[in-house]
Protein backbone atom coordinates (compact mmCIF):
# COMPACT_ATOMS: atom_id res chain seq x y z
CA UNK A 1 0.00 0.00 0.00
CA UNK A 2 2.33 2.58 -1.21
CA UNK A 3 -0.38 5.14 -1.84
CA UNK A 4 -1.26 7.47 1.10
CA UNK A 5 -5.15 7.69 2.47
CA UNK A 6 -5.72 10.84 0.15
CA UNK A 7 -5.12 8.91 -2.54
CA UNK A 8 -7.31 6.58 -2.28
CA UNK A 9 -10.01 8.92 -1.53
CA UNK A 10 -9.29 11.21 -4.95
CA UNK A 11 -9.51 7.78 -6.37
CA UNK A 12 -12.72 6.88 -5.32
CA UNK A 13 -14.63 10.05 -5.68
CA UNK A 14 -13.64 9.62 -9.69
CA UNK A 15 -15.18 5.81 -9.48
CA UNK A 16 -18.13 4.82 -10.62
CA UNK A 17 -20.54 4.08 -7.90
CA UNK A 18 -20.30 0.75 -5.66
CA UNK A 19 -22.32 -1.79 -6.52
CA UNK A 20 -22.43 -5.42 -5.52
CA UNK A 21 -20.66 -6.81 -8.95
CA UNK A 22 -22.03 -10.25 -10.29
CA UNK A 23 -18.83 -11.43 -10.67
CA UNK A 24 -18.24 -15.79 -10.88
CA UNK A 25 -16.30 -16.08 -7.79
CA UNK A 26 -17.72 -18.58 -6.13
CA UNK A 27 -18.40 -20.82 -9.26
CA UNK A 28 -14.64 -20.83 -9.56
CA UNK A 29 -12.99 -24.07 -8.37
CA UNK A 30 -10.86 -24.07 -5.37
CA UNK A 31 -7.46 -25.43 -6.96
CA UNK A 32 -5.86 -28.85 -5.93
CA UNK A 33 -3.17 -26.80 -3.97
CA UNK A 34 -5.24 -24.16 -2.24
CA UNK A 35 -6.79 -27.66 -0.77
CA UNK A 36 -3.73 -29.97 0.31
CA UNK A 37 -2.22 -26.40 2.12
CA UNK A 38 -5.77 -25.55 3.36
CA UNK A 39 -5.32 -29.84 5.33
CA UNK A 40 -2.36 -28.39 6.17
CA UNK A 41 -3.01 -25.43 7.97
CA UNK A 42 -6.44 -27.18 9.65
CA UNK A 43 -4.18 -30.10 11.06
CA UNK A 44 -1.80 -27.06 12.31
CA UNK A 45 -4.88 -25.16 13.92
CA UNK A 46 -5.96 -29.00 15.53
CA UNK A 47 -3.03 -28.53 17.38
CA UNK A 48 -2.52 -25.13 18.31
CA UNK A 49 -5.92 -25.63 19.39
CA UNK A 50 -5.17 -28.69 21.77
CA UNK A 51 -2.89 -26.87 23.92
CA UNK A 52 -4.76 -23.44 23.54
CA UNK A 53 -7.35 -25.85 25.58
CA UNK A 54 -4.99 -26.56 28.27
CA UNK A 55 -5.02 -23.27 29.84
CA UNK A 56 -8.04 -22.17 30.57
CA UNK A 57 -8.66 -25.94 32.40
CA UNK A 58 -5.45 -26.66 34.24
CA UNK A 59 -4.32 -23.05 35.16
CA UNK A 60 -6.92 -22.69 37.64
CA UNK A 61 -5.92 -25.48 39.31
CA UNK A 62 -1.94 -25.44 39.22
CA UNK A 63 -1.90 -21.63 40.69
CA UNK A 64 -4.64 -23.29 43.70
CA UNK A 65 -2.21 -25.75 44.11
CA UNK A 66 0.74 -23.75 43.89
CA UNK A 67 -0.09 -21.09 46.26
CA UNK A 68 -3.12 -22.53 48.28
CA UNK A 69 -5.34 -20.02 47.05
CA UNK A 70 -7.92 -18.71 44.47
CA UNK A 71 -7.41 -15.56 44.32
CA UNK A 72 -5.46 -15.74 41.70
CA UNK A 73 -7.51 -18.26 39.54
CA UNK A 74 -7.08 -16.44 36.38
CA UNK A 75 -3.37 -15.51 36.92
CA UNK A 76 -3.11 -18.56 34.07
CA UNK A 77 -5.10 -17.34 31.69
CA UNK A 78 -4.08 -13.54 31.75
CA UNK A 79 -0.25 -14.53 31.39
CA UNK A 80 -1.47 -16.36 27.93
CA UNK A 81 -3.27 -12.83 27.06
CA UNK A 82 -0.08 -10.64 27.79
CA UNK A 83 1.73 -12.92 25.90
CA UNK A 84 -0.59 -12.84 23.16
CA UNK A 85 -0.39 -8.84 23.48
CA UNK A 86 3.21 -8.81 23.26
CA UNK A 87 3.58 -10.77 20.59
CA UNK A 88 0.22 -9.94 17.95
CA UNK A 89 2.01 -6.49 16.26
CA UNK A 90 5.52 -8.18 16.33
CA UNK A 91 4.38 -11.58 14.83
CA UNK A 92 2.24 -10.10 12.33
CA UNK A 93 5.58 -7.89 11.06
CA UNK A 94 7.47 -10.77 10.72
CA UNK A 95 4.50 -12.41 8.79
CA UNK A 96 4.66 -9.39 6.39
CA UNK A 97 8.42 -9.27 6.37
CA UNK A 98 9.35 -13.12 5.33
CA UNK A 99 6.11 -14.71 4.82
CA UNK A 100 3.22 -16.72 7.06
CA UNK A 101 4.92 -19.88 7.80
CA UNK A 102 8.28 -17.99 8.82
CA UNK A 103 6.03 -16.76 11.65
CA UNK A 104 4.28 -19.62 12.24
CA UNK A 105 7.50 -21.38 12.85
CA UNK A 106 7.95 -19.04 15.63
CA UNK A 107 5.04 -19.64 17.12
CA UNK A 108 4.89 -23.41 17.54
CA UNK A 109 8.72 -23.36 18.75
CA UNK A 110 7.67 -20.19 21.59
CA UNK A 111 4.56 -23.38 22.69
CA UNK A 112 7.27 -25.69 22.52
CA UNK A 113 9.33 -24.08 24.90
CA UNK A 114 6.85 -23.08 27.11
CA UNK A 115 5.10 -26.80 27.74
CA UNK A 116 8.33 -27.56 28.49
CA UNK A 117 8.80 -24.90 31.22
CA UNK A 118 5.24 -25.45 32.56
CA UNK A 119 5.40 -29.52 33.60
CA UNK A 120 8.87 -28.05 35.12
CA UNK A 121 7.02 -25.27 37.26
CA UNK A 122 4.85 -27.80 38.45
CA UNK A 123 7.89 -30.57 39.44
CA UNK A 124 9.93 -27.61 41.08
CA UNK A 125 6.45 -25.93 42.67
CA UNK A 126 7.90 -23.09 41.87
CA UNK A 127 5.27 -20.20 40.83
CA UNK A 128 7.72 -17.67 39.46
CA UNK A 129 8.54 -20.32 36.62
CA UNK A 130 5.17 -20.85 36.03
CA UNK A 131 4.51 -16.82 35.10
CA UNK A 132 7.63 -16.90 33.04
CA UNK A 133 6.13 -20.66 31.35
CA UNK A 134 2.74 -19.45 30.98
CA UNK A 135 3.94 -16.24 29.50
CA UNK A 136 5.92 -17.96 26.83
CA UNK A 137 2.95 -20.67 25.85
CA UNK A 138 0.71 -17.28 25.51
CA UNK A 139 3.74 -15.76 23.29
CA UNK A 140 3.11 -19.07 21.13
CA UNK A 141 -0.53 -19.10 21.10
CA UNK A 142 -0.56 -15.53 19.95
CA UNK A 143 1.68 -16.34 17.17
CA UNK A 144 -0.45 -19.39 16.08
CA UNK A 145 -3.43 -16.85 15.54
CA UNK A 146 -1.93 -16.04 12.01
CA UNK A 147 -2.92 -19.36 11.08
CA UNK A 148 -5.97 -17.43 10.33
CA UNK A 149 -4.70 -15.08 8.15
CA UNK A 150 -2.53 -17.64 6.34
CA UNK A 151 -6.28 -19.11 5.62
CA UNK A 152 -7.25 -15.49 4.56
CA UNK A 153 -5.10 -15.16 1.81
CA UNK A 154 -5.80 -18.48 0.09
CA UNK A 155 -9.06 -17.48 -0.86
CA UNK A 156 -11.13 -15.21 -2.98
CA UNK A 157 -12.93 -12.10 -1.42
CA UNK A 158 -16.41 -13.63 -2.08
CA UNK A 159 -15.29 -17.24 -0.52
CA UNK A 160 -13.04 -15.59 1.77
CA UNK A 161 -15.12 -16.45 5.16
CA UNK A 162 -15.69 -20.17 3.74
CA UNK A 163 -11.71 -20.71 3.58
CA UNK A 164 -11.36 -19.13 6.98
CA UNK A 165 -13.93 -21.45 8.32
CA UNK A 166 -12.34 -24.70 6.98
CA UNK A 167 -8.81 -23.86 8.07
CA UNK A 168 -10.22 -23.06 11.78
CA UNK A 169 -12.21 -26.21 12.04
CA UNK A 170 -9.20 -27.93 12.69
CA UNK A 171 -9.83 -27.19 16.31
CA UNK A 172 -12.26 -29.64 16.75
CA UNK A 173 -9.49 -32.25 16.07
CA UNK A 174 -7.72 -30.41 19.01
CA UNK A 175 -11.23 -30.61 21.12
CA UNK A 176 -10.75 -34.27 20.81
CA UNK A 177 -7.40 -34.68 20.99
CA UNK A 178 -7.00 -32.29 24.69
CA UNK A 179 -9.95 -34.44 26.73
CA UNK A 180 -7.40 -37.97 25.09
CA UNK A 181 -4.33 -36.39 26.36
CA UNK A 182 -5.74 -35.28 30.00
CA UNK A 183 -7.32 -39.09 30.14
CA UNK A 184 -4.17 -40.63 29.26
CA UNK A 185 -1.40 -38.11 30.94
CA UNK A 186 -3.64 -38.49 33.77
CA UNK A 187 -3.49 -42.53 34.18
CA UNK A 188 -0.08 -42.65 33.19
CA UNK A 189 0.93 -40.36 35.93
CA UNK A 190 -1.16 -41.82 38.04
CA UNK A 191 1.35 -45.51 37.54
CA UNK A 192 4.61 -43.36 37.78
CA UNK A 193 3.56 -41.43 41.00
CA UNK A 194 3.55 -38.38 39.09
CA UNK A 195 1.90 -35.12 39.38
CA UNK A 196 -0.96 -35.57 36.40
CA UNK A 197 -0.87 -31.50 35.93
CA UNK A 198 3.33 -31.98 35.35
CA UNK A 199 3.03 -35.39 33.35
CA UNK A 200 0.31 -33.60 30.81
CA UNK A 201 2.17 -30.67 30.05
CA UNK A 202 5.60 -32.66 29.62
CA UNK A 203 3.56 -34.89 26.65
CA UNK A 204 2.12 -31.96 24.82
CA UNK A 205 4.95 -31.80 22.40
CA UNK A 206 4.14 -34.99 21.19
CA UNK A 207 1.40 -32.64 19.22
CA UNK A 208 3.52 -30.05 18.55
CA UNK A 209 6.18 -31.12 16.62
CA UNK A 210 3.78 -32.78 14.00
CA UNK A 211 2.22 -29.49 14.07
CA UNK A 212 5.53 -27.87 13.14
CA UNK A 213 6.26 -30.21 10.18
CA UNK A 214 3.09 -29.50 8.91
CA UNK A 215 3.81 -25.51 8.32
CA UNK A 216 6.73 -26.24 6.74
CA UNK A 217 4.73 -28.62 3.91
CA UNK A 218 2.37 -25.75 2.69
CA UNK A 219 3.87 -24.45 -0.13
CA UNK A 220 3.63 -21.63 -1.92
CA UNK A 221 3.64 -19.47 1.17
CA UNK A 222 -0.17 -18.26 1.67
CA UNK A 223 1.43 -14.68 1.44
CA UNK A 224 2.59 -15.42 -2.15
CA UNK A 225 -0.64 -16.78 -2.95
CA UNK A 226 -2.69 -13.26 -1.76
CA UNK A 227 -0.16 -11.55 -3.92
CA UNK A 228 -0.91 -13.40 -6.80
CA UNK A 229 -4.47 -14.39 -6.29
CA UNK A 230 -5.56 -14.67 -10.74
CA UNK A 231 -2.05 -17.12 -10.99
CA UNK A 232 -3.42 -19.95 -8.46
CA UNK A 233 -7.63 -19.22 -9.85
CA UNK A 234 -7.70 -19.50 -13.57
CA UNK A 235 -10.24 -17.10 -14.80
CA UNK A 236 -10.25 -15.25 -11.74
CA UNK A 237 -9.84 -11.27 -12.70
CA UNK A 238 -9.70 -9.12 -9.67
CA UNK A 239 -12.20 -6.24 -9.81
CA UNK A 240 -11.07 -2.77 -10.24
CA UNK A 241 -10.71 -0.59 -7.34
CA UNK A 242 -14.02 1.50 -6.82
CA UNK A 243 -15.46 3.74 -3.43
CA UNK A 244 -16.47 0.54 -1.63
CA UNK A 245 -13.25 -1.11 -1.63
CA UNK A 246 -10.95 2.34 -0.61
CA UNK A 247 -9.51 1.44 2.74
CA UNK A 248 -7.37 2.81 4.75
CA UNK A 249 -3.29 3.77 4.74
CA UNK A 250 -1.18 1.18 6.20
CA UNK A 251 -0.60 1.96 9.63
CA UNK A 252 -2.27 1.83 12.90
CA UNK A 253 -3.26 5.46 13.42
CA UNK A 254 -5.24 4.89 10.06
CA UNK A 255 -6.80 1.82 10.90
CA UNK A 256 -8.31 3.07 13.85
CA UNK A 257 -9.38 5.60 12.47
CA UNK A 258 -11.46 3.76 9.46
CA UNK A 259 -15.30 2.89 10.90
CA UNK A 260 -15.32 -0.54 9.66
CA UNK A 261 -11.66 -1.68 11.22
CA UNK A 262 -12.57 0.55 14.58
CA UNK A 263 -15.79 -1.75 14.74
CA UNK A 264 -13.70 -5.24 13.87
CA UNK A 265 -11.26 -4.51 17.01
CA UNK A 266 -14.00 -3.32 19.19
CA UNK A 267 -16.20 -6.68 18.36
CA UNK A 268 -13.17 -9.01 19.01
CA UNK A 269 -12.55 -6.58 22.04
CA UNK A 270 -15.86 -7.67 23.95
CA UNK A 271 -15.84 -11.30 23.27
CA UNK A 272 -12.67 -11.89 23.72
CA UNK A 273 -12.51 -10.54 27.33
CA UNK A 274 -16.12 -11.89 27.89
CA UNK A 275 -15.20 -15.03 26.70
CA UNK A 276 -11.95 -15.26 28.79
CA UNK A 277 -13.63 -13.98 32.05
CA UNK A 278 -16.03 -17.19 31.39
CA UNK A 279 -13.55 -19.57 31.22
CA UNK A 280 -11.45 -18.85 33.88
CA UNK A 281 -14.33 -18.99 36.06
CA UNK A 282 -15.85 -22.10 34.46
CA UNK A 283 -12.86 -24.91 35.32
CA UNK A 284 -12.20 -23.63 38.56
CA UNK A 285 -16.17 -23.71 39.80
CA UNK A 286 -16.28 -27.28 38.13
CA UNK A 287 -13.61 -28.47 40.24
CA UNK A 288 -14.76 -26.84 42.83
CA UNK A 289 -18.00 -28.89 42.60
CA UNK A 290 -16.05 -32.06 42.85
CA UNK A 291 -15.74 -32.65 38.40
CA UNK A 292 -12.61 -34.45 37.85
CA UNK A 293 -9.91 -32.65 35.54
CA UNK A 294 -10.79 -35.38 32.18
CA UNK A 295 -14.98 -33.94 32.85
CA UNK A 296 -13.94 -30.11 32.82
CA UNK A 297 -11.92 -31.26 30.05
CA UNK A 298 -15.12 -32.57 28.01
CA UNK A 299 -16.90 -28.89 29.60
CA UNK A 300 -14.21 -26.74 27.43
CA UNK A 301 -14.16 -29.02 24.31
CA UNK A 302 -17.51 -28.09 24.24
CA UNK A 303 -17.19 -25.05 24.40
CA UNK A 304 -14.11 -25.18 21.45
CA UNK A 305 -17.02 -26.97 19.47
CA UNK A 306 -18.41 -24.04 19.98
CA UNK A 307 -15.60 -21.48 18.92
CA UNK A 308 -14.87 -23.78 15.81
CA UNK A 309 -17.37 -26.48 15.05
CA UNK A 310 -19.59 -24.29 12.61
CA UNK A 311 -16.54 -22.52 11.65
CA UNK A 312 -17.51 -23.62 7.87
CA UNK A 313 -21.22 -22.65 8.18
CA UNK A 314 -20.60 -19.05 9.83
CA UNK A 315 -18.19 -18.80 7.01
CA UNK A 316 -20.27 -18.85 4.50
CA UNK A 317 -23.01 -17.17 6.54
CA UNK A 318 -20.38 -13.96 6.10
CA UNK A 319 -19.75 -14.48 2.70
CA UNK A 320 -23.50 -14.09 2.03
CA UNK A 321 -25.16 -11.92 4.93
CA UNK A 322 -21.94 -9.80 5.21
CA UNK A 323 -19.31 -9.32 8.08
CA UNK A 324 -21.44 -6.58 9.94
CA UNK A 325 -24.24 -9.20 10.59
CA UNK A 326 -22.47 -12.04 11.48
CA UNK A 327 -21.14 -9.99 14.11
CA UNK A 328 -23.98 -8.28 15.49
CA UNK A 329 -25.48 -12.20 15.41
CA UNK A 330 -22.30 -12.86 17.55
CA UNK A 331 -22.01 -10.75 20.26
CA UNK A 332 -25.77 -11.08 20.72
CA UNK A 333 -25.31 -15.21 20.88
CA UNK A 334 -22.31 -14.31 23.53
CA UNK A 335 -24.32 -11.95 25.75
CA UNK A 336 -26.74 -15.07 26.01
CA UNK A 337 -24.46 -17.12 26.80
CA UNK A 338 -22.51 -14.84 29.61
CA UNK A 339 -26.20 -14.85 31.51
CA UNK A 340 -26.44 -18.49 31.50
CA UNK A 341 -22.45 -19.51 33.17
CA UNK A 342 -22.45 -17.60 36.39
CA UNK A 343 -26.31 -18.33 37.05
CA UNK A 344 -26.23 -21.53 37.68
CA UNK A 345 -24.10 -24.79 39.74
CA UNK A 346 -25.49 -27.25 37.02
CA UNK A 347 -22.65 -29.35 34.92
CA UNK A 348 -25.26 -29.04 31.58
CA UNK A 349 -26.86 -25.08 31.83
CA UNK A 350 -22.80 -24.04 32.79
CA UNK A 351 -21.78 -25.69 29.83
CA UNK A 352 -24.44 -24.89 27.24
CA UNK A 353 -23.42 -21.23 28.50
CA UNK A 354 -19.69 -21.50 27.82
CA UNK A 355 -21.07 -23.10 24.10
CA UNK A 356 -23.05 -20.60 23.31
CA UNK A 357 -20.36 -17.69 24.48
CA UNK A 358 -17.63 -19.68 21.87
CA UNK A 359 -20.11 -20.05 19.52
CA UNK A 360 -21.02 -16.11 19.87
CA UNK A 361 -16.93 -15.82 19.43
CA UNK A 362 -16.68 -17.74 16.25
CA UNK A 363 -18.80 -15.82 14.36
CA UNK A 364 -17.15 -12.50 15.44
CA UNK A 365 -13.80 -14.20 15.27
CA UNK A 366 -14.64 -15.32 11.76
CA UNK A 367 -16.44 -12.40 10.58
CA UNK A 368 -13.37 -9.70 11.54
CA UNK A 369 -11.04 -11.96 10.15
CA UNK A 370 -12.69 -11.47 6.84
CA UNK A 371 -13.23 -7.91 7.08
CA UNK A 372 -9.55 -7.40 8.00
CA UNK A 373 -8.67 -9.07 4.98
CA UNK A 374 -11.06 -7.53 2.92
CA UNK A 375 -9.92 -3.58 3.11
CA UNK A 376 -6.13 -4.27 3.56
CA UNK A 377 -3.83 -5.47 1.65
CA UNK A 378 -1.96 -8.44 1.84
CA UNK A 379 1.51 -6.87 2.82
CA UNK A 380 0.24 -5.48 5.86
CA UNK A 381 -2.57 -8.14 7.08
CA UNK A 382 -0.33 -9.66 9.32
CA UNK A 383 -0.10 -6.40 10.97
CA UNK A 384 -3.69 -5.34 10.87
CA UNK A 385 -4.31 -9.27 12.01
CA UNK A 386 -1.69 -8.04 14.85
CA UNK A 387 -3.01 -5.16 16.03
CA UNK A 388 -6.82 -6.68 16.11
CA UNK A 389 -5.12 -9.12 18.63
CA UNK A 390 -3.56 -6.68 20.78
CA UNK A 391 -7.12 -5.33 21.31
CA UNK A 392 -8.53 -8.18 21.90
CA UNK A 393 -5.99 -9.78 24.26
CA UNK A 394 -5.67 -6.56 26.55
CA UNK A 395 -9.38 -7.39 27.31
CA UNK A 396 -8.43 -11.61 28.05
CA UNK A 397 -5.73 -9.93 30.46
CA UNK A 398 -7.40 -7.37 32.19
CA UNK A 399 -11.12 -9.43 32.48
CA UNK A 400 -10.43 -12.58 34.20
CA UNK A 401 -7.74 -10.40 36.32
CA UNK A 402 -10.68 -8.73 37.14
CA UNK A 403 -13.71 -11.35 37.78
CA UNK A 404 -12.13 -12.09 40.89
CA UNK A 405 -12.52 -9.29 42.89
CA UNK A 406 -16.20 -8.87 40.98
CA UNK A 407 -16.90 -12.79 42.46
CA UNK A 408 -16.00 -12.04 45.86
CA UNK A 409 -17.41 -8.56 46.42
CA UNK A 410 -20.88 -9.24 44.62
CA UNK A 411 -20.77 -12.92 43.60
CA UNK A 412 -21.06 -15.32 39.95
CA UNK A 413 -23.93 -13.98 39.18
CA UNK A 414 -22.62 -10.31 39.19
CA UNK A 415 -20.32 -11.47 35.92
CA UNK A 416 -23.00 -11.63 33.54
CA UNK A 417 -23.40 -7.69 34.63
CA UNK A 418 -19.91 -7.06 33.80
CA UNK A 419 -20.54 -8.82 30.06
CA UNK A 420 -23.24 -7.23 29.00
CA UNK A 421 -21.95 -3.84 29.77
CA UNK A 422 -18.75 -4.56 27.67
CA UNK A 423 -21.03 -6.38 24.93
CA UNK A 424 -23.40 -3.15 24.67
CA UNK A 425 -19.95 -1.35 23.03
CA UNK A 426 -19.64 -3.25 19.64
CA UNK A 427 -23.52 -3.29 19.46
CA UNK A 428 -23.87 0.50 19.46
CA UNK A 429 -21.16 0.75 16.82
CA UNK A 430 -22.06 -2.37 14.52
CA UNK A 431 -25.74 -0.81 13.93
CA UNK A 432 -23.98 2.56 12.31
CA UNK A 433 -21.90 0.22 10.23
CA UNK A 434 -22.89 0.64 6.54
CA UNK A 435 -21.80 -2.35 4.54
CA UNK A 436 -22.89 -2.43 1.36
CA UNK A 437 -21.79 -6.04 0.37
CA UNK A 438 -20.00 -8.24 1.64
CA UNK A 439 -16.81 -6.89 2.42
CA UNK A 440 -17.63 -3.36 0.82
CA UNK A 441 -17.70 -0.71 2.55
CA UNK A 442 -18.92 3.04 1.93
CA UNK A 443 -16.22 5.54 0.78
CA UNK A 444 -17.19 8.20 3.35
CA UNK A 445 -15.20 6.23 6.39
CA UNK A 446 -12.27 6.97 4.28
CA UNK A 447 -12.76 10.68 4.35
CA UNK A 448 -13.77 10.61 8.24
CA UNK A 449 -10.33 8.90 8.64
CA UNK A 450 -8.24 11.06 6.40
CA UNK A 451 -9.21 13.59 8.35
CA UNK A 452 -8.95 12.39 11.66
CA UNK A 453 -5.10 11.32 10.82
CA UNK A 454 -4.38 14.28 9.49
CA UNK A 455 -5.86 16.25 12.49
CA UNK A 456 -3.60 14.20 14.92
CA UNK A 457 -0.38 15.12 12.71
CA UNK A 458 -0.74 18.80 12.53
Amino acid sequence: MSDTVQERVEEAAHSPAAVAEPTPERHIPIPPLIRRNTIFLALAQAFVGTGTQLVPVMTPIMVQALINSTALFGLGTALQGVGRLLVAYPIGYITDRFGRRIGLAVGQSLCLVGAGLLSLSMYLASLPLFVFAALVFGLGVGAGQQLRLAAADMYLPKRRGEGLGYVLTGSLIGAICAPMLMTLGTSLADRTGSDPLMFIWFMLPLGIIPGMALVWFIRPDPKTIAQNLSKFYPGYVAPPRTAASASPDSNVRAWATYFPLTSAFVSSFAVQGVMSMMMAMTSLALDHHGFALPLISVSVSIHVMGMFGLSVPLGRLTDRLGRRNLMLIGVTISAFGSVLVPNSPEYAIITTGTFLVGLGWSCVNVATSALIADVVGPAERGRAIGTNDSFSMASAIAMPLIAGPVVALAGLPSLSIVALVVLAAPVLLLVRLRELAPGQFDQAYIRTATVATEASTS
